[in-house]
């Protein structure tokens, strides 16, 4: 059975509907299913765990939660950067992106590596904002006029904080000479990461550490430190807990979950996913954030489900992708 789902390949759906019995369609376009016995049961938990490299107790888990085979792959393996969605601004904003000339990659490169201002512009440009779809009940993503304001905040707070972690002027010039925007995030690879756990803080700490940050900066011996201190409190206002409050710090968080996703297996936001367990389990929601550790992947994933106010937390092994048919420009 393993090596049916091996020779399948690249039709998950297809192997998944030999696997539990579906036949074709009947008379009245429903999928014709057989019974299953607990034996085959057995053997197509078993292939489905050979196939997607998890434990037997995780695909018995995703075989109870999709019955009819209606899955794609786990979400704890590979990675949607680009969310498929049927948002035709985004879609042109990205295509418009993927077209750059030589030349204008080269300016981003550049750019990117340019700490902190200019690498928060280059991010919030990169992913840009976009809302969830129609009748999921998630709002605006990557979205905040503020969003490219934080990112700079918690690049240069890292620097004051921690200026181990920024990488030296040597190495961002090196890999803005590359031409390759990939070859600057991984320069910025630690630095990026941290700015994402960062903004998992509790916001009053992290208004806490931000006053004390810029307050520092601002008596820094570098004149540059000092200007970045000084513009920063002048826009985001730290020490005024109601500006505060109304900073996007979700959009700049969802910027950087993208940004990780680059390097790692992982979902950005947007990401359409089913849920396999718990008082969820067989319900449809979107990724709206991950939750990181220091290395590798998100350890976890904040999901709102379709139609329900409160998110979720869910583990990478209780979520399955969903593939989603992107719009022709023509229906867009």
């Amino acid at each position: 059975m393993a090596e049916q789902l091996r020779q399948v390949g690249e039709q998950p759906y297809q192997a998944s509907k030999q696997l539990l019995g579906m036949g074709d369609q009947g008379r009245d376009g429903q999928p014709r299913r057989r019974t299953v016995s607990g034996r085959a049961r057995k053997r197509a938990i078993r292939a489905q765990a050979t196939l997607t490299g998890v434990p037997y107790s995780v695909a018995r888990r995703r075989f109870e939660a999709f019955p009819e085979g209606m899955f794609e792959g786990p979400a704890g393996q590979g990675r949607t950067v680009y969310p498929v969605s049927t948002d035709g601004h985004r879609r042109m904003l990205i295509d418009r992106r993927q077209g750059r000339t030589l030349e204008q990659r080269v300016h981003d490169t550049h750019l990117a590596a340019d700490l902190p201002w200019g690498r928060a512009r280059h991010l919030a440009e990169r992913f840009p904002p976009t809302r969830g779809e129609s009748g999921t009940g998630v709002g605006l993503l990557y979205h905040g006029e503020t969003r490219q304001d934080v990112l700079a905040l918690v690049y240069a707070m890292i620097a004051e904080q921690a200026p181990s972690l920024v990488p030296s002027v040597g190495e961002l010039a090196w890999a803005a000479q590359l031409g390759q925007e990939t070859a600057v995030d991984i320069v910025c690879s630690l630095l990026d990461r941290t700015a994402r756990l960062m903004l998992d803080q509790e916001p009053s700490l992290l208004r806490n550490q931000a006053v004390a940050a810029l307050a520092a900066a601002r008596v820094a011996p570098h004149p540059e430190a000092r200007d970045h201190a000084e513009r920063l409190s002048g826009l985001l206002a730290p020490h005024i807990p109601q500006r505060w409050e109304e900073l996007c710090f979700e959009g700049a968080g969802q910027i950087l979950d993208a940004l990780l996703t680059v390097a790692e297996d992982g979902h950005a936001p947007g990401t359409r996913v089913r849920i396999a367990a718990g008082p969820h389990a067989g319900a449809t929601g979107t990724i709206v954030s991950g939750r990181w550790l220091l290395t590798g992947p998100p350890r976890a994933y904040v999901v709102r489900p379709d139609g329900v106010a409160a998110s979720v937390v869910a583990d990478p092994d209780d979520l399955v992708v969903l593939a989603f048919r992107a719009p022709s420009r023509r229906e867009s």
